[in-house]
């Protein structure tokens, strides 16, 4: 039997599977199978830098399909305006999407004895509770559950009954801890999450990264970087800027208000200096076009890497959304937060966790 399968949707999960991996003892390093999941991201050329540093067991990928993929799933999230009705249709749903994705999930993960899941919510999370395989669940980004406890928000209203339907029936499915087959679910910073549950295990992300000598990070480098003298040319030029403000960009509304939103922080920090931007691996804007004034980083590259780099340093990061407590190359860091995007979008999107 194989030992670990980590199941990734953004670079970001690959980035906490090596920090997971790399905190093992050396022994045990070099058993786990990387699987990325197309469904949220391009990786690009990632699998083929992964094999070369010959690091992980195996690098599968895989094609998983969104529920809106299959029409036939469409009338069984229709509102029924009567919760048995609506809870029937949800069985169905549970089922039917695990049922459909089968085709399309090449890996038999009873090989495994460890499975390692971010995004549960996504089909892979139906699949695993249809075929009973238990599984780890992992939060998707850094206190992601702090802002938005998804569990509790895509299941207001008699939340207990739902909760005994997945974890104890199987008959519906939640995410993030309460599937029947999910063993645990590990989170950065449990004291900090609004709504308690009793499946959350704390694994401090920052434990992991202190965890990291030179050769580590040089290896989680090699992973990501296409170009690393490219990467390092560039790290020179920019620390010999002064006043350097970074803004996080994300894939907030709409392109037209998202260019609007993008726009107002460029003009409004630029007062304070050089603005740069690292774009979100899944933001689609195109922001070299759009401010080719800004100096830009790779979008591939998890903005926490740039922890590595001694020299670069800003005096200010900014984002709208993203958790940035684990950024440490900058003197202050500011989430714009909830109140910023009142301005942009109805506030109804962006407070899900003041509606539960």
């Amino acid at each position: 039997m194989k030992e670990r399968i980590y199941v990734c949707h953004t670079y970001y999960h690959v980035y906490v599977t090596f920090l997971k991996e790399l905190n093992l003892p050396r022994e045990k390093r070099g058993q786990a199978t990387l699987l990325l999941s197309g469904m949220s991201i391009n990786f690009e050329q990632l699998k083929d830098r992964l094999e070369k540093i010959c690091f992980f067991e195996q690098v599968l990928e895989y094609d998983e399909k969104r529920e809106d993929f299959f029409p036939e799933l469409k009338r069984f999230r229709q509102d029924k305006g009567n919760l048995l009705f609506n809870l029937l249709n949800r069985i169905r749903f549970t089922k039917k999407l695990a049922r459909l994705n089968e085709p399309y999930i090449t890996v038999d993960f009873r090989e495994y004895k460890e499975i390692y899941v971010f995004c549960d919510s996504d089909p892979i999370g139906y699949y695993l509770n249809w075929k009973h395989i238990p599984y780890h669940a992992l939060e998707d980004g850094l206190n992601s559950l702090v802002h938005i406890d998804a569990a509790r928000f895509d299941n207001r209203g008699h939340f207990g009954l739902k909760v005994f339907l997945s974890k104890k029936l199987n008959l519906i499915f939640i995410q993030n801890g309460y599937g029947k087959y999910c063993l645990d679910m590990e989170v950065n910073d449990i004291a900090a999450i609004p709504y308690p549950c009793p499946y959350y295990k704390e694994v401090p992300r920052q434990k992991l990264v202190d965890g990291l000598g030179d050769e580590e990070k040089e290896l989680i480098l090699s992973a990501f970087v296409c170009d690393k003298e490219k990467l390092e040319n560039q790290i020179r030029q920019c620390s010999q800027v002064n006043d350097k403000i970074l803004i996080l960009t994300e894939p907030l509304c709409t392109l037209d208000i998202r260019k609007q939103i993008f726009q107002d922080l460029i003009s409004r920090y630029e007062k304070e200096g050089t603005v740069f931007l690292k774009p979100h691996p899944r933001d689609a804007l195109d922001y070299r076009s759009l401010f080719p004034q800004c100096p830009q980083f790779d979008a591939a590259l998890p903005m926490e890497l740039l922890n590595f780099f001694h020299s670069l340093h800003f005096k200010k990061v900014i984002s709208v959304l993203t958790e940035v407590k684990a950024i440490s190359f900058a003197d202050e860091v500011v989430r714009l937060g909830p109140d910023f995007m009142d301005k942009y979008e109805d506030p109804l999107i962006h407070r899900q966790n003041e509606q539960i």
